[in-house]
């Protein structure tokens, strides 16, 4: 395939960009990209005219629950906390069926704004809910993109101080066995896999110390990485600090972790030594602007970040507490975040794109294949629309794409395979979508 006559932003490590130019494939790689025409003379099975559109890497979401699209619109106005207090009940109602109906909507909804690696933090396990490993990763190959699945576990319920039900949480040794069984299954560490198995407890609320540091010894021992929620609220540092006497950083480099293997979700409050942790380890943070504003989370400190040298991605979250869904409108509501928070230099049109590129590949420990278009790496492509009203007269269109109206998706590559073809997903029928959350929602209501 020769993808031609298009803007191209690379986003490799120099910023290469080329105002007209072609990218082209061969099965699941990129084997050339450059300016003007392709320089090809044998006859590709597919050529795409890209007049118009802007071509970039596909996005990568680094934190999602992808099961929460079937409990949208529930406690719209409560804060972390309470949202998930009112949430714990509905969702120890779902089953298999109920997860792989959402799970397919939601990564319909990421494909179609431009999503081409979903990591999917999944940490409830209803007594008799089925497979709900193998419920999201059904879906995953359903609609076509890249699954990082993150088992994710609770151990701490309300008697041991937790913040969910009890009925909601698993024994410790449960967590840890039903984790090690998910990489056994389902982990593919090849260089063009399509299912990666992480290891995730959820949050220092939720989980004990005992888990946290049996998740930190397992997925070292298998060589997966590792993944939690912290410092999302002043609430929850506030009661790290009273319960344990550290922060939550502090608290995570105590339990081993910190490092170049382990990515957080959120990390609104960390304090400057936390900031420079970080930085020092390697460890990466999935930044996650709407849904942190959707529950008044805070602003995270990105600029900080970014500036202590910490792998920044993006991240949707749970679609329960970001009733969008979609990847592409998060960089925009990054860039007006970290603006608001300290001023118009704090982040780039460019730096956006690379957070949910790039970033998000250096978080999931993927920056050799993905996050770039450079020959050698994965056909993970996606090509967007910029020829519309909505767009028409902004000369640079990385700043179109990052600031303008949500840009429709022409063409999304998975490995050189379609995955939406102008504008729709080629996986399924969104009316066929529609009916099984119908479905859905229905028996959870």
């Amino acid at each position: 395939m020769i993808i031609e006559n298009a803007a191209i932003c690379t986003v490799d490590s120099a910023g290469t960009e080329y105002a007209n130019g072609y990218v082209v494939l061969d099965g699941e790689w990129v084997t050339a990209v450059g300016a003007g025409p392709a320089p090809w003379t044998g006859a590709p099975r597919e050529r795409v005219d890209g007049s118009g559109c802007l071509v970039t890497p596909g996005l990568i979401n680094t934190h999602h629950h992808l099961y929460q699209w079937a409990t949208r619109g529930h406690a719209v106005d409560a804060g972390l906390f309470d949202w998930l207090t009112a949430l714990y009940p509905v969702w120890n109602r779902f089953d298999a069926e109920i997860t792989h109906a959402a799970a397919s909507a939601g990564l319909a909804r990421l494909a179609l704004t431009g999503t081409s690696t979903v990591a999917d933090h999944h940490y409830v396990f209803p007594h008799g809910g089925g497979d709900q490993v193998g419920a999201v990763l059904a879906a995953a190959e359903r609609i076509g993109t890249r699954c990082h699945l993150v088992r994710g576990s609770m151990d701490r319920g309300v008697r041991e101080g937790g913040l969910p039900p009890d009925d909601l949480v698993e024994d410790t040794e449960e967590a840890l066995s039903g984790t090690e069984a998910a990489i056994e299954v389902h982990h593919d560490p090849a260089p063009n896999a399509r299912v990666r198995i992480a290891v995730g407890p959820c949050s220092p609320f939720s989980v004990t110390e005992r888990l946290m540091r049996g998740a930190a010894e397992l997925a070292r021992r298998k060589e997966v990485r590792l993944h939690t929620h912290l410092a999302e609220t002043a609430e929850e540092d506030r009661r790290c600090r009273a319960e344990l006497g550290v922060t939550p950083a502090q608290y995570a480099e105590r339990l081993g972790w910190l490092g170049a293997d382990v990515w957080l979700a959120h990390t609104v409050h960390p304090d400057p030594e936390a900031v420079g942790l970080f930085g020092t380890t390697g460890t990466g943070s999935a930044h996650c602007p709407s849904s942190n504003g959707r529950l008044g989370s805070g602003i995270a400190p990105v600029r900080a970040l970014l500036d202590a040298g910490v792998p920044v991605g993006l991240g949707v979250d749970g679609a329960a507490s970001n009733e969008s869904g979609g990847l592409a409108e998060e960089m925009r509501a990054a860039l007006l975040q970290a603006r608001q928070r300290d001023g118009p230099g704090a982040l780039t049109v460019r730096e956006a794109l690379r957070m949910a590129t790039m970033g998000g590949a250096r978080c999931l420990g993927r920056e050799r294949e993905l996050g770039s278009i450079e020959a050698g790496k994965l056909a993970d492509i996606a090509v967007w629309r910029l020829d519309g009203f909505e767009h028409a007269g902004i000369a640079d269109p990385v700043a179109a794409f990052v600031l303008g109206a949500p840009a429709p998706v022409e063409l999304l590559l998975v490995g050189g395979k379609p995955v939406v073809s102008q504008g729709e997903p080629c996986g399924c029928a969104p009316r066929e979508l529609a009916a099984e959350l119908r479905s859905a929602t229905g028996r959870l209501a």
